[in-house]
């Protein structure tokens, strides 16, 4: 079994408020939820209102499958207008590590 996630530092554009940060995220993350089938969240910089960090974590019955689907949502981020991916981080661990 491989566990594995990413971690993205996101630059929110035209964001004025948490109102309007949390306006923008929310649908971000469904969106990831339902398109990858993966665990996702808002994970850092909850009180700035232009900045935030999304965490998005898989399980997979093999490596091959883990790496295309982080790669996938990655693509996915980097391509959302409303957001400017300033860096991703990924790791990836087997389960007898």
């Amino acid at each position: 079994m491989w566990i594995g996630w990413i971690e993205f530092d996101v630059l929110l554009r035209d964001v004025h408020s948490l109102k309007e940060k949390r306006s923008v995220v929310r649908p971000v993350l469904a969106e990831l939820k339902r398109r990858f089938d993966v665990s996702a969240t808002e994970a850092g910089l909850h009180n700035q209102y232009r900045r935030t960090v999304i965490g998005v974590g898989l399980v997979a019955a093999d490596r091959a499958h883990l790496v295309e689907v982080l790669a996938a949502v990655e693509r996915f981020v980097a391509a959302r207008p409303e957001l400017e991916l300033l860096s991703a981080r990924q790791r990836e661990l087997r389960s007898d590590d």
